[in-house]
């Protein structure tokens, strides 16, 4: 976990009265000089934060947090009864506490920094990692938090999930701040705002690209998905909200929200930010883009398809409400590209296009889909799988999407986790009558090899639903597996 190197030190008392804690046994002596939420992660003088969970409570590893130097434990009641040695702090919501403590520790890093934060069901990736690309060209040193990477200025480090638990955020944001950055720029998912991750947090800018079906393993209901997404667009995490209303649930946080709004899109000439032209070509599109004021930027873009167009958009208009002149803007947009494993080429010399694309939903599938279409000067053969343990509604209307937008559909499995991969495969073809060419191959690498040998000049072949991933999780393991490696080793065994 990355903390500043700054050292911070506070009276276990003080902790404990920002959120209001019960502890019977809290010395003057006793002072926090950390926070983590990872037993494996403490150092001697952190606070401990012991959350509960749906298969454990943190609690249970108090005793090794403890023996690697925690000096108190922050937890609940059921969790204060497992904890001996030492000072407990008990809260009714350890969650909503641990983003308090760990913003008020840190003294709010976020708000010393222009930072912008990105949700929606698709495009956070792309639309962070061109924002963050945008601003460092225009000589803001930025940092980047995300899925794929977290970056700081010019390091970077893995992401164990999209938006960070709250005290591993707040430690990264302040040693951005201990390294001058001036922007933070990062994607916010549904799960980090309901369970409290960015409770603390104040943005600058929060940006909503979209919504479509997913998570409901975990949310139920699309409406409790988007309420999930709204409460992020209030005065209590942000100033500004910058939203697609091309998307349906985007124009209803638009009219719902309580933020002033700065409106995008591709077509509606309404909109505060959006395209006055776009003129493809075979290596991107000649772009014009009207926003706030009447600015006109016009310039360059090697990227495809016209999500990305939208995509592309929002970091535009969010680099120009930032203060980044709209020339500067318009000179940087030709250099800059996508993010890892989104619509990423694998190129050997091959006659025909081969892409990697994370699409995971019914609805990128749909549009990364329509995008190869856009691409091919023949057929699209796709290959996708449905992750195990994850929403399984979403199954069958993902495979109905690969059936309705590749010309050769390829079923396949992707991190069955631990599910039976045919159990998934029955699920997502179960409306469809898979016949040749398309076919349903359970080995992912087969189904890439298969892919790629029905490939002739001029097709696009695309593995989507893994995207920069670099594991596939079997019955507990991750086994190393690469989409972007198959697909090289399947194109040089055809060559």
């Amino acid at each position: 976990m990355q903390r500043p190197l700054t050292n911070c030190s506070k009276p276990l008392s003080a902790v404990s009265s920002v959120v209001g804690a019960q502890c019977a046994d809290i010395t003057e002596s006793v002072h926090v000089t950390g926070i983590s939420q990872s037993s494996s992660e403490v150092v001697v003088g952190d606070l401990f934060i012991a959350l509960p969970g749906e298969k454990f409570h943190g609690a249970q590893f108090a005793a090794d947090a403890i023996e690697q130097g925690a000096v108190a434990v922050l937890t609940d009641l059921a969790g204060a009864a497992m904890v001996t040695g030492v000072p407990v702090l008990v809260v009714e919501n350890p969650r909503r506490a641990a983003g308090v403590i760990s913003a008020w520790f840190y003294e709010e890093p976020m708000r010393d920094l222009y930072s912008v934060g990105v949700t929606g069901t698709n495009g956070k990736t792309t639309v962070t990692t061109l924002l963050h690309q945008i601003m460092q060209a225009a000589g803001r040193e930025s940092g980047l938090i995300g899925t794929v990477e977290t970056r700081i200025g010019s390091e970077v480090l893995s992401s164990k999930r999209t938006t960070p638990e709250s005290a591993e955020l707040q430690g990264l944001i302040a040693t951005m701040r201990e390294r001058h950055m001036r922007n933070l720029v990062m994607e916010v998912s549904s799960h980090a705002i309901t369970l409290e991750r960015i409770r603390g947090s104040h943005f600058a800018v929060v940006g909503f690209t979209n919504l479509s079906q997913d998570h409901l393993d975990f949310h139920k209901t699309m409406e409790e998905y988007f309420l999930a997404k709204a409460k992020l667009f209030t005065f209590e995490y942000a100033d500004l909200a910058v939203i697609n209303i091309d998307d349906a649930y985007g124009a209803r946080l638009a009219a719902l929200t309580e933020l002033p709004v700065v409106t995008l899109s591709r077509t509606n000439s309404k909109a505060t930010w959006h395209f006055a032209s776009i003129t493809r070509d075979y290596v991107g599109a000649a772009i014009a883009i009207r926003g706030s004021g009447g600015i006109l930027i016009e310039s360059k873009t090697i990227l495809q398809g016209g999500y990305n167009y939208d995509n592309l958009l929002m970091a535009v208009a969010i680099a120009a409400e930032s203060g980044i002149d709209a020339i500067d803007i318009a000179a940087i947009l030709p250099q800059i590209t996508g993010a890892v494993g989104r619509l990423e080429a694998v190129r050997l010399g091959q006659n025909f296009t081969a892409l990697v694309d994370y699409a995971h939903s019914p609805d990128a599938v749909a549009r990364v889909l329509e995008t190869a279409h856009e691409i091919a000067q023949g057929s699209v053969i796709a290959v996708l799988g449905c992750g195990g343990d994850r929403d399984a509604s979403k199954r069958s209307l993902m495979g109905i999407a690969l059936r309705d937008g590749a010309d050769i559909a390829i079923y396949t499995s992707d991190n069955p986790r631990s599910e039976k991969p045919e159990d998934i495969l029955v699920q997502m073809v179960l409306d469809i009558d898979v016949q040749a060419p398309n076919e349903v191959i359970t080995d992912r690498t087969a189904a890439i090899r298969a892919a790629v040998n029905h490939a002739t000049a001029g097709d696009v072949v695309i593995v989507l639903g893994k995207g920069h991933e670099k594991g596939q999780e079997i019955s507990g393991v991750i086994h190393p597996f690469d989409d972007r490696i198959e697909l090289a080793r399947a194109i040089e065994d055809k060559k």
